[in-house]
């Protein structure tokens, strides 16, 4: 039987107190009362900083809502508005230049450029299926996705050999640009054999070549004469050219090439934030465990694909022969990072002596910096971080007092933990509207740790809106992505990282590729980040993970940074132009398809964060298209919905019959999911919506959007969650 803790005032779930016992310390040299009595210490102590910090944000707020009040139907000022932001310290004077010194980072962070992965660590088998993403298949993501057009009905069942063609053709293009040979092209090899150290091909007319630059060979498999496998390496990332004259491919490839395996992940973002649905002690306790096992390197999920048992697990490292002899290594594994919750939720597996919930990112650095501890204390094995570091990804930060706070906090785990000082990395992300004007004091504040800044251009969308609210109606979503503001914060962000010496001990990282679908768009699309100065960029699946670490083939990045050094694209100015509509002048046709647009978005991923529990899916659009939707989008949305019935450009029964029509398409567009609970309901054969809690959660998200604290979605879809629980 589980029993109730009471350590200096806080009171803790007993469920989780056995977790913590039985699961998360043994093995760990550390004292349960201790770490409790710890614990109790650093929530007692930095509870009231926390607080305030919150207090802080919604004085800013109101101050800033009474400035545009004042200013109403005038334009705006640009330096009158700087001036105020500095005077509330909202915006806040920049100090002399300086440069981060984070030590003990991993090559994945600090020198070698690719993919990341987000990933809900609720769900342990899309967790397994990230981590393993560090190597894939060119050759299957190229066959089973549009990143090659489809000629007709995209391929299922048995192989086609003409599309099979292509996906080789492509694969040959690739190895000549980015490992080319002395002589000739791949498509013409008739074998691959290693000779004296260097790469021997011979070609199809019996003239024999080798690499342009043999520095790109980094070893082999199997034999010199008849290997299995030739590791090439081009800007730090691997290929892996695998030989299989016997598999299906090989058999009918002259050179019996099998595959081009890829290094494509290098990281992985563990999610404990917008991509999950944790509102309560069991779910916590899930999602601590997935953490846990990953650390531990034991998780293991068991599936069942097409009526074959499976079970997954961490992959084991990659060994290989060098081409002086001798064996090595190459991690199987994406490094794990976690992404902790923000400053402004609290949860109830801890309660304080008032019987309050604690500060639910406060536990969170303590609890994952926790469990990370048995990666850190393993001598061998499945190690995740091979420099001894603990990185934590911190969102919805406001400032340098926040990012301060982090800091203080991660220095107080420390000390619980008896780990040296700034073991506990942060990632920042630069997705408010505070934290972007103040980007340089944010990163000094963290500069012995930091290890990570990125771009996360919805939640920043969110914020503009909710921030600027009261200064006018917003242009319509759609055209928010050419706003001068976007640009200039894409650009700020990587020259601020640049000019704060995070290149070789950070990365400066992008957004998310959103239409998991559509690969074609994102390969024509997505290199502009390795060109944009950034040394990782989200991607929403394994797949997408192999076809973007192609643009890091194309682009050496640390070039790049180098040529932008010292550059400064944008300006204080722009990245204050506020996205408001000067003269609104929407026709009735193209405000209803707006707020359609937006209705059919929040109901489609309300629907299933409510009633399923899951924080993040690909959701159709009301083009039918799958996004990867989840809080940052749904904030947006809400936001805009709150923003236009603020201002007068909609009423709230244009809004209410947009979403009752809407929740009808979403129910249509979920009819094949026999786990789908629906929106409407039919009572006294009429349609009801009052007994769907998603669609009301829905709805308060629009209609109370002014009100909720900085636009966030959490408060109302936790509580309504809760009571979704309660009610199955």
């Amino acid at each position: 039987m589980t029993r109730e803790l009471t350590v200096e005032g806080l009171t803790i779930n007993p469920e989780f107190a056995a977790f913590i016992k039985d699961e998360a310390l043994p093995g760990l040299p550390i004292d349960e009362r201790e770490f409790w009595q710890g614990v109790a210490q650093i929530v007692n102590d930095l509870t009231p900083v926390n607080k305030a910090l919150l207090e802080e944000r919604e004085a800013l707020q109101t101050k800033i809502d009474a400035w545009h009040l004042s200013h109403k139907n005038q334009p705006i000022d640009a330096n009158a508005y700087s001036s105020f932001l500095l005077e509330i310290g909202y915006l806040e004077a920049e100090g002399e230049d300086f440069s981060v010194t984070t030590k003990n980072v991993d090559v994945e962070i600090a020198d070698i450029a690719g993919p990341q992965l987000v990933v809900p660590v609720s769900n342990a088998r899309y967790a397994l299926n990230a981590v393993n993403a560090r190597w894939g298949s060119l050759y299957d993501a190229l066959y089973g996705t549009d990143a090659i057009p489809y000629d007709g009905q995209a391929p299922s069942g048995d192989y086609v050999p003409e599309r099979g063609e292509k996906v080789i053709a492509f694969g040959r293009r690739f190895l000549d640009r980015s490992f080319p040979l002395a002589l000739g092209s791949y498509a013409d090899a008739a074998s691959l054999t290693i000779v004296d150290g260097a790469l021997m091909v011979e070609l199809s007319d019996g003239q024999a070549t080798t690499l342009a630059d043999n520095k790109q060979l980094a070893g082999y498999r199997g034999s010199s004469k008849n290997p299995r496998g030739i590791l090439l390496r081009n800007h730090g990332l691997h290929v892996e050219i695998r030989i299989d004259r016997n598999s299906l491919i090989g058999k009918q490839d002259r050179a019996g090439i099998a595959d081009l395996v890829v290094e494509a992940a290098l990281s992985t973002i563990m999610d404990c934030e917008d991509s999950v649905a944790v509102v309560d002690t069991s779910d916590k306790i899930g999602v601590y465990r997935n953490w846990l096992g990953l650390m531990k390197g034991d998780l293991s999920q068991t599936i069942e694909k097409k009526s074959e048992i499976i079970t997954r697990t961490l992959n084991d490292d990659r060994v290989y022969r060098g081409c002086e002899g001798g064996r090595f290594t190459l991690s199987g594994r994406a490094l794990m990072l976690v992404r902790n919750v923000g400053h402004l939720m609290t949860i109830d597996i801890l309660r304080d002596e008032r019987g309050h919930p604690v500060f639910e990112g406060i536990l969170d650095g303590i609890f994952t910096s926790l469990m990370a501890l048995h990666d850190l204390d393993r001598p061998g094995g499945l190690r995740n971080s091979r420099a001894g570091s603990i990185y934590i990804v911190k969102p919805k930060m406001h400032g340098p007092r926040e990012a301060a706070f982090t800091h203080e906090l991660f220095s107080r785990i420390e000390q619980l933990l008896e780990l040296e000082t700034n073991t506990i990395k942060i990632g920042i992300m630069d997705e408010e509207r505070r934290t972007t004007l103040n980007l340089k004091e944010c990163i000094r504040a963290t500069s012995e740790r930091i290890f990570f800044i990125n771009t996360g251009f919805l939640d920043r969308t969110g914020d503009e809106i909710h921030t600027s609210m009261e200064a006018g109606p917003m242009v319509r979503k759609g055209d928010m992505k050419s706003a001068t503001w976007i640009g200039a914060y894409e650009d700020w962000n990587v020259d601020v990282g640049l000019a704060c010496g995070l290149p070789g001990h950070a990365q400066i990282g992008k957004g998310m590729w959103a239409m998991p679908d559509l690969m074609s768009d994102m390969l024509e699309q997505k290199g502009a980040h390795p060109k944009a100065g950034a040394n990782t960029a989200w991607v929403p699946s394994p797949t997408a993970a192999v076809l973007h670490a192609l643009h890091y083939h194309e682009v050496l990045v640390a070039d790049r940074q180098a040529a932008l050094q010292g550059q400064s694209r944008a300006t204080l100015d722009q990245l204050l132009e506020i996205p408001v509509a000067a003269n609104p002048s929407w026709s009735a046709d193209e405000i209803a398809l707006e707020l359609d647009n937006n209705a059919q978005g929040i109901l489609g991923y309300v629907s299933r964060w409510i009633d399923a529990g899951i924080g993040c899916s690909k959701v159709p659009d009301i083009h039918n298209v799958g996004l990867m939707e989840d809080r940052a989008t749904l904030r947006i949305s809400s936001q805009h919905m709150a923003n236009w019935l603020h201002h007068g450009i909609c009423t709230s029964e244009q809004i209410m019959e947009s979403m009752q029509r809407m929740a009808r398409v979403v129910d249509q567009q979920n009819a094949g999911d026999p786990t789908y609970r629906a929106l409407v309901n039919q009572k006294n054969g009429a349609d009801d919506f009052e007994g769907s809690l998603a669609f009301k959660a829905a709805c308060d998200l629009v209609f109370k959007g002014c009100e909720q604290p900085s636009g966030y979605t959490e408060p109302i879809l936790h509580a309504m969650r809760i009571q979704a629980k309660q009610r199955d």
